[in-house]
């Protein structure tokens, strides 16, 4: 399918079923929120290193949580499905907002629930090195690629990446990887803040009997 949307162009990566909430204080995006809730979405398309990227999710806007008195906004949105770019239209008739033509990349979400399991163990292994406690907001068996990506301490190129993979199976591999790569070097650096404590301290340490 091919439609036009209204585009919000932003610095991060959102994924289907991501929960964003989000302040409006620009004119433009004032108007486009208040012309699509409650019954029609808007695009944000990923902007990195201030380049527009082709890739971006469809948004629709849960509720508006607060009317401030200068006319900003506070809004709950949530992701629904990404899209591609296929050509932007900078200037709409009487809106100061842009928008897009796009596409919809069929999405496939179905994925190895064993690989899975072993994404979700090593983000628990990561948080406990990190010290962080978080909790995710769905049961482990019910957890897709999506709704751990940003938990993993990928930069925002790697989390536009991980977007443009359109099957669950290459994305979990993607954090599966990621991970690989995080976890030893996370862990290296505990044991050198260990030993920087150490550092000036009596230590105890138990000799080598060597024949020599």
């Amino acid at each position: 399918m091919i439609n036009f949307i209204p585009i919000f162009p932003l610095n991060i990566v959102v994924y289907p079923g991501e929960q964003l909430n989000l302040h409006i204080f620009e004119p433009q995006y004032k108007q486009l929120i208040n012309e699509v809730y409650p019954e029609k979405f808007f695009g944000i398309p990923a902007v990195i290193e201030d380049k527009l990227q082709d890739y971006g999710t469809v948004v629709r806007v849960k509720e508006i949580t607060t009317v401030h008195e200068n006319g900003e906004l506070d809004i709950k949105t949530e992701g629904q499905q990404v899209f591609r770019i296929l050509e932007v239209v900078k200037e709409i008739p009487e809106k100061m907002y842009s928008g897009a033509i796009v596409n919809y990349p069929q999405n496939h979400y179905t994925g190895s629930a064993e690989v899975m399991r072993a994404v979700v163990n090593s983000i628990r292994e990561l948080f406990k090195l990190l010290q962080v406690e978080k909790k995710f907001t769905k049961e482990d068996a019910q957890l897709n690629s999506y709704d751990v990506a940003h938990h993993v301490g990928m930069s925002l190129q790697e989390e536009y990446e991980l977007l443009n993979l359109m099957h669950e199976r290459q994305r979990q591999e993607y954090l599966k990887l990621h991970l690989t790569k995080v976890l030893p070097m996370v862990a290296e650096m505990e044991h050198l803040k260990e030993k920087v404590k150490l550092n000036g301290h009596f230590k105890n340490l138990t000799s080598f009997n060597l024949d020599l």
